[in-house]
């Protein structure tokens, strides 16, 4: 891609991102963010459909870097790694003012809702390599861990990390361990 397409680019997603942290997405407009990222309207046009495409291909851009930066060790039948979680944690705290604007901004629940699904996933596949009792659900269980990780990373940003990562990673891998889904 073109130097000047991908300079445009950013500096319309890192005005987007600015906005975003001063108020809601229903408030930003196209000549806002333009204005903002020293472009014209037409230049936003090009890249973006509207502020929800650019809201869409900024969010899947990050999804992909935090799943890129915290990638397992190695792929494995085992759940992920303690050293996993806390890259991820890591991740978060380096970039906690992103992401604290991301998870503190009421008009996008889509950033919260794609984190849940990824954590669904990831449990999901884990439990197929698992064997439980009959009295085991999966679905529910895969629910309810999903759920309470992804609230323990939104608390623990929009809180302005209260806890080093190190910590958070150590807690959050003792519940995972006393659920016995780390052991094959």
């Amino acid at each position: 891609m073109d130097r000047r397409i991908q300079k445009s680019k950013k500096a319309i997603m890192d005005a987007f991102i600015e906005l975003l942290s001063e108020m809601d997405i229903e408030n930003i407009t196209i000549n806002k963010i333009a204005d903002l990222a020293n472009v014209n309207r037409g230049t936003v046009y090009l890249h973006f459909l509207d502020k929800y495409d650019l809201l869409d291909q900024y969010l899947e851009e990050q999804i992909n870097q935090l799943l890129e930066k915290c990638a397992p060790d190695e792929v494995t039948d085992k759940f992920t790694s303690k050293s996993t979680l806390l890259r991820v944690f890591e991740y978060l705290e380096q970039n906690s003012n992103l992401y604290s604007t991301m998870l503190k901004n009421r008009g996008i629940p889509v950033f919260r809702n794609r984190l849940l699904l990824i954590a669904q996933q990831s449990l999901s596949k884990q439990f197929d390599l698992i064997s439980f009792g009959p009295d085991f659900n999966k679905e529910i269980t895969v629910q309810f861990l999903a759920s309470a990780i992804i609230s323990s990373f939104e608390w623990w940003i929009t809180n302005s990390i209260p806890y080093p990562a190190s910590v958070m990673a150590e807690q959050i891998w003792a519940l995972l361990e006393r659920m016995m889904i780390t052991s094959p």
